[in-house]
């Protein structure tokens, strides 16, 4: 797949009113801090797409892209693990990602991204057993990767590989800030899209 443009079209803060574009979604999700918006920004060729923040938290609505006039929708879903926020917003924003998750008629697969540098947390983790459990399909982005040497990319794209139980060719490293892994991911929607 090639992305020739995409807008952002909907935040959506009750999960009982999501909307039904008919275009399959591929959905975003990770601990505050990620790198998720920049993530997508940097898929879409798009800097200023989706909200970036040195803040962590700052997605706190479900937000809708259209990627090629609707051909395919992103969808960026609520941060978790920011301490700072109060336990009953953290609950709030998990109501309404799990809402999305159970809700969506278009779902084909979630982008769990998380920071290279970290192991996955118990945050990660039960994400994940929460999508083997529903049989969501996901894939694991490894983001910031430029901020380690080739050397301790393999080490931690091991290290995640063997937290998660997956394949270490299921363990997609990139890096918003350097350009890199694009052509594999875009590979990867290319298979998601063909099932």
């Amino acid at each position: 797949m090639r992305i020739k443009s995409a807008e952002f079209v909907i935040s959506v803060a009750d999960s009982a009113k999501l909307p039904h574009f008919g275009a399959p979604e591929i959905a975003f999700a990770g601990k505050s801090n990620s790198g998720k918006s920049s993530f997508i920004n940097f898929l879409t060729g798009n800097g200023k797409l989706a909200r970036t923040s040195s803040e962590p938290g700052r997605t706190r609505l479900i937000n809708y892209f259209s990627v090629n006039g609707g051909e395919l929708m992103f969808v960026d879903l609520p941060g978790y693990g920011f301490a700072r926020a109060p336990k009953s917003e953290q609950a709030k924003w998990g109501r309404l990602a799990e809402g999305y998750l159970e809700g969506s008629e278009n779902l084909k697969n979630v982008f769990l991204l998380l920071d290279i540098r970290h192991d996955p947390s118990a945050d990660d983790k039960m994400l994940a057993g929460y999508f083997y459990a529903k049989n969501i399909p996901f894939t694991v982005i490894a983001t910031k990767c430029d901020k380690l040497s080739r050397a301790q990319q393999a080490t931690r794209r091991r290290a995640i590989a063997e937290a998660f139980g997956i394949g270490l060719m299921n363990v997609y490293l990139v890096s918003s800030l350097k350009k890199t892994g694009a052509g594999e991911i875009m590979s990867r929607i290319d298979d998601i899209l063909s099932v």
